[in-house]
């Protein structure tokens, strides 16, 4: 099944940062990931590879061609997510959104500010235009995994900034859901404080920290 090997891709992955994050089934001797540990070492890596493993993306790739969605064949990946970074970028220019290109992966980073009031998750009215046309992008490019990832800075408790980074994900993802894009391909994940991109200790440095970042992936044939 395409889970399996998905996961079994993952647990490649995990094993050459650890082992810890493999166990072995001590009836059947197959081995698999343990999704609590894998938590906990992907974490380090910064939240893109933990990204890839929202929601299950074998389930989704299942669900994606159930919804009648094809693969992008592999030499027309590049181009692909060329014009749809092109197209992102134009749409989100003078907005505060970052549009970040990590090989032939996109990272949208949206930071609080501009898309939350202070503690709270649904979506400030003036940023909703904004999304609106992001939605009618990842809507027309639709080969692709969508992985919606809240993040919070260091102040407050662990567990509340986890529930807000949680909270905050779940709406940028419902929000693009209400705007035509399909929930086959999205998973939403929040990492409270645990994934820093600045230094907490400065305001500015929480200021970057307290963001969504809207992460793209080519669905490849």
């Amino acid at each position: 099944m395409r889970t399996t090997r998905s996961l079994a891709a993952a647990a490649l992955a995990a094993t050459l940062l650890t082992t810890a994050a493999c166990t072995t089934n001590p009836e059947t001797g197959n081995r698999r990931i343990d999704r609590t540990v894998a938590g906990a070492v992907l974490g380090g890596l910064g939240g893109y590879l933990l990204g890839d493993l929202v929601g299950g993306r074998g389930d989704r790739t299942e669900k994606i061609l159930g919804a009648g969605i094809g693969a992008i064949a592999g030499g027309a990946v590049g181009n692909y997510m060329d014009r749809q970074e092109a197209e992102l970028r134009r749409q989100t220019a003078g907005t505060g959104v970052d549009v970040i290109r990590q090989g032939d992966d996109l990272v949208l980073r949206m930071p609080s500010g501009i898309t939350f009031d202070v503690d709270r998750s649904d979506i400030k009215p003036q940023f909703q235009s904004t999304l609106d046309e992001v939605a009618q992008t990842l809507g027309q490019y639709n080969q692709t995994y969508i992985d919606v990832l809240g993040h919070t800075d260091s102040t407050g408790s662990d567990a509340y900034n986890q529930a807000l980074s949680e909270r905050r994900a779940q709406a940028v993802a419902g929000y693009l859901s209400s705007r035509g894009v399909a929930p086959a391909r999205m998973a939403a994940r929040g990492f409270g404080e645990t994934q820093p991109i600045a230094d907490n200790a400065t305001e500015y440095g929480r200021a970057q920290n307290r963001r969504v970042e809207i992460k793209v992936v080519p669905f490849r044939g």
